[in-house]
This record gives structure tokens, C-alpha cells and sequence, in this order.
């Protein structure tokens, strides 16, 4: 489920990006907090083409 956050991939990255950046240590974290499934927001992303890189916390 991924209710409250952007449709649009490009969209979603910019805010998942910018909670990892400044009040996630981790993509776990993230999801957890915000109710959202891991597999499906990182598959959501994906069509984008980006992967999440936990080395610096973001999807890149």
C-alpha cells in the first residue's frame, strides 16, 4: 500500500529521497513508519529506474 505518497514515479522518488535524507536511517525504517510496502515501492521506483542503494540511503 502506498496511500499518501505520489503516483508519478519521478514525484515519488524526490520525497522518498528526501525522508531517507532527513529523518530515516534506512529504507526499512521508512516503510515501517510510513505503512508502505517495501517490494512494492521499491518496484514502483524500479520502472523509473532507480534502485535503492543503502550505502548512501537513497534510491539512485
Amino acid at each position: 500500500m502506498m496511500e499518501g505518497l505520489p503516483k508519478d514515479p519521478i514525484l515519488l522518488l524526490s520525497v522518498v529521497n528526501t525522508k531517507l535524507r532527513d529523518f530515516y536511517p534506512g529504507l526499512n525504517e521508512l516503510c515501517r513508519d510510513l505503512g508502505v510496502d517495501k517490494h512494492e515501492l521499491e518496484k514502483k521506483l524500479e520502472t523509473a529506474g532507480y534502485a535503492y542503494e543503502s550505502s548512501v540511503n537513497q534510491f539512485i
